[in-house]
C-alpha cells in the first residue's frame, strides 16, 4: 500500500527526556494524546511515562469531540472512531462491523470534525490544547508484536489476525494523521518507543510547530513586573524591540509589534524584508495578522518573486536547512542551516537567534505605515485590470460576448506553440519555450475574485506585457463548488468572459487547457446538480444559440497538454497506457485518452477506486521525451480541504497538484531558479473594489 507519510517525515531535533521517552522540547506533558493502530505499543508507552492508565475513545465525526471527557485526563491512550463510506456510525479499525466488511470500506475523511482555532480574545484555541502522537510502527513489527501477545492471553482485536489486516489498519492511521496535520491540529509520528519523534514536513509548508523547535519558557514569578505582564497578557516574556533606521543586533529573543510597518533582517550581509500582509476591502474583524517574508527588491516587469507567509500561530525555521525557503531565497553560505526561528503570536513576531557567528540584525525600512500606503500601491495595478477588461467587471452584453468568443476561436485555430494534427487542425499539445517560466493556475471553479487577485499581484500583468512569463490555466475555471453557489452560472460566465479577454490580449502568453468541467455534458454534475446543462441553458437565455454553438467550438479547440523541457501540465493526470507526442497531438482520434487527461485521479492509500500511479507518471514523462526530473503539474484532485498545493503529491517526486478555488484565496506555482515554488494569496473582494475605482481622465 502507498504510504502518504513516506519521505515527508523529519526528526524533531530538540528533545526532552521524560521517564526514558524522548519527547519534543516545547511539548507540555498534559498536552499529549497517544493513538495508533492495535498492537502498536500504546499501553506500554502510557505505563512507561506514567500517564492515565485507562484507555479512552473519541468519535472524530462528532461535533465538539475535542470537549470529550476522555480527553480531560492526559497523557492517555485514545482509540479513534473514524468515518467509512456507506456506514453511518463511526467505527474503530478493530470493530467487528469494520473487520467483517469485504472489501473493507473506504475511509471518508471529509466527515471528520475539525476543532476551532479560537482566534478571538475570549475564544478557546482547541487546536493548541492537544498534541496527538501517532504511534505507527511498520506493519511487520506490529504483526509480530500481535502474534507474540496471543500467547499471553486472549485479545479479541487479534482474532483472524493477518499481515494484510495490519497493513490496512496502519494505512488508515497514516491517512488520518496526515489529514489532521493539514487541518492544523498538532500531530507528530513515532515508529516505535526507541525511535525519535518525527514531524510531518510536507514540501508545501515552510513552517514548523513551535513545540518542535522552541522550549516553553519558565513562567516568571508573580513577584516581578514581568510575571504580572505574563499573567495578564499570556505572552512570552521577551523584550519588546523598538526598531529605527540604525541597524541593531538582536541579543536573545525579541518581540516586534504588528504595527503596519515593514523592517529588514540581515543574516550576515544577506537581507530579508518582513512586511505585514495587508488585504484590501476586508473588515477589521476578518483581518489576519500575517507577515510576508520576501527579498527587498520586489517584483518587476521581467520577473516575479517568491515569498513566504508566516500566519498567526505559526513558527518558521529560517536557514539553509529549510529547503522551501532556500528555493525561494537561494541563501548564501553565510546564512546558517538554522539561523533563527520566528513565531507569529497574534500578529507580533517573536524572533529567536540560533546562529552566534553572524547573528541577526534588524533595521526599520521606513517609518510610514503600509496600511496607509497599500491602497496607493495597488491602485495602479487595479486600474490596469479595469482598463484591460473594458471598465466594469460584469457580464458582457450578448453581441460583444459573441464577438469576443468568435475572435478567440479564430485565434485558437492558429494558436502559438500549437502543433497541428493529421487533419491539419490544432492538436491537443502545446510546446512552450523552455526560456520563458510558467505561472500555473489550477481549478478556479467560478471564483472570479481569485482570478483578479492572481492578476493583480506580483507584477504578473507587467510580466505578461513584456513576454517574461506564460500564464497557464489548467481548466475547470467554471462551475462553483461552494454549496450555496452550485446553481449560479453567472459567475462561471463572467469568469470565461475575463479569461477570453486575457487570451485575446496576450495570445502568445495565456493558455487554457481543457478540464472535465469544460463541457455542456448533461452527465456533468456536482452534488446531484447538472452544472453542464445549467450553464448551457443560462447561456441560451442570456446570449442565444449562436453563442452556445461557439462555446462548444471553443471547448473542442482547447488543448489538453502543455509541456516544456522541464514540465508537463494537464488538468487531471496521465493516462494508464503508454502514449507519445503524436497521440496527444491527434487526441480527437482517441477519446479515451482525452477522457483520462481530464478525469483521472491519483491512486491513494485505502481507496477502492483505481487511479494513476508513480509508474504511470514515469511512463507518461518518457513517452513525451522529457527527462527524469521533469515535473508533472495537475489540478482536478485536491488532496484535502485545507491546502492549495501539494508538492510531491502521493510521495511521488516531481508530481505536484494545484487548486486555486478556495474562498480564502488562490494558490499558484511560479518558477524561481528552475524550481517550482508555490504561492498563496489571501482573498479580496476585488470585483467590488475594481468597480468602485474611477479611471483617471485621459487627454
Amino acid at each position: 500500500m502507498n504510504d502518504p507519510l513516506k519521505k515527508i517525515l523529519s526528526p524533531i531535533k530538540e528533545l526532552q527526556n521524560i521517564r526514558g521517552i524522548a519527547l519534543p522540547i516545547g511539548l507540555e506533558f498534559r498536552q499529549l494524546v497517544i493513538t495508533g493502530p492495535p498492537g502498536a505499543g500504546k499501553s506500554y508507552y502510557i505505563n512507561q511515562i506514567r500517564g492515565w492508565p485507562n484507555e479512552g475513545y473519541i468519535d472524530l465525526t462528532q461535533n465538539h469531540w475535542w470537549k470529550n471527557q476522555s480527553l480531560v485526563y492526559r497523557p492517555r491512550e485514545i482509540h479513534l472512531g473514524l468515518p467509512f463510506a456507506g456506514i453511518a456510525e463511526a467505527l474503530t479499525v478493530f470493530d467487528k462491523e469494520y473487520l467483517d466488511c469485504q472489501p473493507r470500506p473506504v475511509l471518508e475523511l471529509s466527515r471528520l470534525r475539525i476543532p476551532p482555532a479560537g482566534n478571538g480574545p475570549f475564544a478557546t484555541n482547541w487546536r493548541d490544547r492537544y498534541i496527538f502522537e501517532f504511534l505507527i510502527p511498520e506493519p511487520e513489527v506490529v504483526f509480530n508484536q500481535r502474534q507474540a501477545r496471543q500467547s499471553q492471553g486472549y485479545f479479541p482485536v487479534d482474532d483472524n489476525l493477518s499481515l494484510e489486516m495490519v497493513e490496512q489498519q496502519i494505512a488508515i492511521y497514516r491517512e488520518v494523521a496526515l489529514y489532521m496535520h493539514r487541518a492544523g491540529i498538532h500531530v507528530y509520528i513515532r515508529k516505535g518507543l526507541s525511535n525519535p519523534p518525527l514531524r510531518i514536513n510536507e514540501h508545501n509548508a515552510t513552517n514548523v510547530p513551535p513545540w518542535a523547535v522552541i522550549a516553553r519558557p519558565t513562567r516568571p514569578s508573580l513577584k516581578t513586573v514581568a510575571g504580572w505582564k505574563w499573567l495578564v497578557g499570556m505572552r512570552t516574556p521577551a523584550a519588546w524591540l523598538t526598531l529605527t533606521n540604525e541597524i541593531q543586533r538582536l541579543k536573545g529573543s525579541g518581540r516586534i509589534a504588528h504595527d503596519g510597518k515593514a523592517f529588514d533582517m540581515l543574516l550576515g550581509e544577506f537581507r530579508l524584508r518582513f512586511s505585514p500582509e495587508i488585504t484590501l476591502g476586508v473588515s477589521k474583524k476578518a483581518v489576519k495578522k500575517n507577515w510576508l517574508i520576501h527579498l527587498p527588491e520586489g517584483c518587476h516587469a521581467t520577473a516575479m518573486n517568491g515569498f513566504a507567509r508566516i500566519r498567526v500561530g505559526e513558527t518558521l525555521d529560517i536557514g539553509r536547512s529549510n529547503k522551501e525557503l532556500d528555493e525561494i531565497f537561494n541563501f548564501p553560505k553565510e546564512v546558517a542551516k538554522r539561523h533563527l526561528t520566528v513565531t507569529n503570536q497574534r500578529g507580533d513576531l517573536l524572533i529567536t537567534p540560533l546562529d552566534e557567528i553572524h547573528g541577526v540584525r534588524l533595521v526599520r525600512r521606513e517609518q510610514s505605515d503600509l496600511r496607509e500606503r497599500m491602497p496607493t500601491i495597488r491602485y495602479n495595478t487595479l486600474v490596469k485590470l479595469k482598463k484591460l477588461f473594458g471598465g466594469t467587471i460584469s457580464l458582457l452584453p450578448a453581441p460583444k460576448a459573441l464577438e469576443l468568443l468568435r475572435s478567440v476561436n479564430a485565434l485558437l485555430e492558429n494558436e502559438p506553440y500549437r502543433i497541428r494534427d493529421q487533419d491539419g487542425r490544432p492538436g491537443g499539445l502545446i510546446e512552450l519555450p523552455a526560456s520563458t517560466p510558467p505561472v500555473i493556475v489550477g481549478d478556479m471553479h467560478a471564483q472570479v475574485d481569485n482570478l483578479l487577485k492572481i492578476l493583480s499581484e506580483n507584477c504578473l500583468l507587467d510580466c505578461l506585457d513584456t513576454n517574461a512569463v506564460k500564464l497557464l490555466i489548467l481548466g475547470d475555471a467554471v462551475h462553483s463548488e461552494m454549496a450555496d453557489e452550485m446553481e449560479d452560472m453567472d459567475s462561471s460566465i463572467l469568469m470565461m468572459d475575463l479569461i477570453l479577454r486575457l487570451k485575446l490580449q496576450f495570445p502568445a502568453n495565456v493558455f487554457y487547457l481543457r478540464g472535465n468541467h469544460d463541457s455542456f455534458d448533461p452527465q456533468l454534475s456536482k452534488g446531484g446538480i447538472s452544472q453542464g446543462l445549467l450553464l448551457r441553458n443560462r447561456l441560451l437565455e442570456l446570449r442565444g444559440s449562436d453563442y452556445v454553438a461557439e462555446m462548444e467550438r471553443f471547448y473542442d479547440l482547447l488543448p489538453h497538454v502543455a509541456l516544456s523541457a522541464s514540465y508537463i501540465a494537464c488538468h487531471a493526470g496521465p493516462p494508464r497506457t503508454a502514449v507519445g507526442r503524436d497521440d496527444i497531438v491527434n487526441i480527437r482520434r482517441n477519446p479515451e485518452l482525452a477522457h483520462d487527461l481530464t478525469t483521472s485521479r491519483l491512486q491513494l492509500a485505502n481507496t477502492l477506486t483505481s487511479g494513476y500511479t508513480k509508474g504511470d507518471i514515469k511512463r507518461f514523462r518518457a513517452g513525451l521525451g522529457l527527462p527524469k526530473g521533469a515535473r508533472l503539474i495537475v489540478g482536478h484532485t485536491p488532496l484535502d480541504p485545507f491546502g492549495s498545493f501539494w508538492k510531491k503529491a502521493g510521495a511521488i517526486k516531481g508530481h505536484h497538484i494545484l487548486y486555486s478555488a478556495h474562498k480564502e484565496g488562490p494558490g499558484i506555482f511560479i518558477v524561481i531558479n528552475n524550481k517550482f515554488v508555490p504561492l498563496s494569496y489571501p482573498s479580496e473582494p476585488l470585483i467590488k473594489i475594481i468597480n468602485r475605482l474611477r479611471l483617471p481622465l485621459t487627454r
